[in-house]
């Protein structure tokens, strides 16, 4: 019996010292190809202006860098800060560019928001960087990932002073007073493997979507957002699904200081929405009339301007990250949300940057082409009630 175990254990000794031997050296390449500055991929912007110049792109380098990512290069080295702790703290396993090197992590982000941005398929975005379509794919994710996780700060309800100032200015531009902001939605458009495709998913216009429902301050800033449910349901029962429905009917938000109208009625904070939605305490629609009256018309033509806010917001979101425009092929639909989510939160980051929006950027077309608002009959009497103020004030 002894010779016998002391030949396994022979066998064992080697097989674990070249096991070892071979962690150690895998683990000392990878911590060393960082440290080594000519080993990182440093200048890949120069690289990249140059590989994809063309008549159509501004010749300006500040501008041209902003018609790529859509956001200048300080609110980009800003978006940079956000995630460089958890793209380095997770270093990538085999993202390297064709010449061998490590790509950076400002070149992950522009790879990342390029692909956000152009809404082009990982192939052609690969392409454009020197990586291949698995690199674009892994870095995506990543910095995905990471800005959801670091970047929930630009996308909150705001605090009672920041709502005193929207109010003020809803009532300086548009006449409304009290009021707090504008809610829409719009459909996020994709193909479905057939296994998956459900008619909870197929929405009016037969096509396969989800939702993204939107709350949008006078400067076209998300101040709440929810997705991730199916095109197919209605645009009331997606609000009840919603935190923000289950917020405002607590009380939790939109119950700050009312507002009292020169005719003496007190006016609390509300939102304004089109006809797809409830008339609520603290959500106005327009008057829905076959012969409305003057005050009724006048009242609607504001109530308008206010709610495109949020239709204009829409038609910047998804013309800044045209991945939300295309019809998605066979999206996974439990990161899709993610996806949506982090789009929302670089169109917020670009204005609380003071970054600009790009006028040539918005959708030439509405954001939900093709999709006609359906009626919603639902009208609570303090909402009827509320409404009648603003239009009898309007007259004033």
């Amino acid at each position: 019996m002894a010779p016998v175990k002391q030949k396994k254990k022979n066998k064992k000794k080697p097989l674990n010292k070249a096991k070892k031997l071979a962690k150690n050296k895998e683990k000392k390449r990878v911590n060393a190809v960082p440290l080594d500055p000519e080993a990182i991929d440093c200048d890949w912007w120069d690289t990249f202006w140059l590989r994809n110049s063309s008549p159509s792109v501004p010749s300006d380098e500040d501008y041209a860098f902003k018609h790529f990512f859509r956001a200048s290069k300080t609110t980009f080295s800003y978006i940079c800060s956000l995630v460089r702790e958890d793209l380095i703290s997770r270093p990538p396993s085999g993202l390297i560019n064709i010449e061998g090197r490590l790509l950076s992590v400002e070149k992950q982000v522009a790879i990342a928001l390029r692909r956000l941005a152009s809404g082009d398929s990982q192939v052609s975005v690969g392409a454009a960087f020197g990586v291949g379509q698995s690199t674009v794919s892994q870095v995506t994710w990543r910095f995905i990932e990471a800005l959801e996780e670091r970047a929930k700060h630009h996308l909150r309800w705001p605090d009672s002073d920041r709502i005193e100032e929207i109010k003020s200015k809803f009532e300086e531009m548009y006449g409304l007073p009290n009021c707090c902001g504008a809610i829409d939605t719009t459909h996020i458009i994709m193909t479905l493997p057939a296994v998956q495709a459900s008619d909870d998913w197929c929405d009016q216009e037969k096509n396969y979507s989800m939702f993204l429902q939107g709350v949008f301050d006078h400067e076209m800033r998300f101040l709440n957002m929810v997705t991730g449910w199916p095109g197919g349901m209605t645009v009331s029962k997606l609000l009840k699904f919603s935190g923000f429905f289950k917020l405002c009917e607590n009380a939790q938000i939109l119950d700050g200081n009312p507002k009292t109208l020169s005719q003496g009625a007190q006016i609390r904070e509300y939102v304004v929405g089109g006809i797809s939605y409830p008339l609520l305490p603290w959500l106005i629609t327009p008057h829905d009339s076959d012969h409305p009256s003057d005050s009724m018309v006048a009242f609607n033509e504001r109530h308008e301007k206010v709610r495109s806010v949020a239709a204009t917001a829409f038609q910047q979101l998804k013309g800044s990250w045209r991945i939300l425009s295309k019809v998605m092929w066979r999206p996974d639909r439990r990161k899709l949300p993610s996806i949506i989510l982090v789009c929302c939160l670089l169109h917020n980051i670009i204005i609380d940057c003071g970054d600009y929006l790009q006028e040539d950027v918005p959708l030439s077309g509405h954001h939900d082409s093709g999709y006609a608002d359906r009626y919603c009959k639902q009208t609570e009497p303090l909402g009827s009630e509320l409404r009648g103020c603003l239009t009898e004030h309007l007259l004033r």
